[in-house]
């Protein structure tokens, strides 16, 4: 997997994953044109994340129309690969203080951060895997990575607020994935 390569290290994850009874293309083609709206709690959970407050275009604000996955690495992820097997996304979660720029512009410079004190980065990928009779598995896991003890302690305690609703969001995710990419078969 290229997440592995991306982020061999990490003490947070989960990972999810469901049979999808369409191509491997089809899959592929939903994971990347799921919208918000087609995430089951997803517009409820991201209101309580952002205490219900208004922000700018993100994924915790995303619009209803654009694909999620197109907003959120037009916004605060980065893609780190993308193929029709796998697509893998970062994200900086938590960043030192004295850090100018928070979201990395590439793959090296975001796996430079792993080396430097003060950072949690977060990866969060799909994988589509093909079956003998032409249908698919699809899986998601989602990876943090805390570069120092510092940072670990402040995502820790992150993750035990959110960890539930993120397992949800992604477990929604794949239905909306899985809905979509049978809908569409011939």
């Amino acid at each position: 997997m290229t997440l592995t390569r991306v982020l061999p290290s990490y003490q947070f994850n989960e990972v999810h994953r469901t049979t999808v009874r369409a191509t491997p293309e089809r899959a592929y083609l939903a994971i990347k044109e799921v919208t918000a709206p087609e995430i089951l709690f997803f517009r409820a959970l991201t209101w309580l994340r952002r205490f219900g407050r208004r922000g700018p275009e993100s994924i915790l604000g995303a619009p209803e129309r654009r694909p999620l996955l197109d907003v959120a690495t037009q916004t605060s992820f980065i893609t780190l690969a993308d193929s029709p097997r796998e697509i893998v996304v970062g994200t900086v979660v938590i960043a030192p203080p004295h850090a100018l720029r928070t979201r990395p512009i590439n793959a090296d410079e975001f796996a430079a951060l792993a080396a430097q004190d003060g950072y949690a980065l977060a990866t969060m990928n799909f994988v589509v895997t093909p079956r003998a009779d032409g249908t698919c598995d699809v899986s998601t896991e989602t990876r943090v990575f805390a570069t120092d003890e510092s940072a670990r302690r402040r995502f820790a305690a992150y993750w035990r607020l959110i960890n539930i609703g993120s397992a949800l969001i992604r477990l929604m995710w794949l239905r909306a994935i899985k809905r979509r990419a049978e809908a569409e078969r011939t």
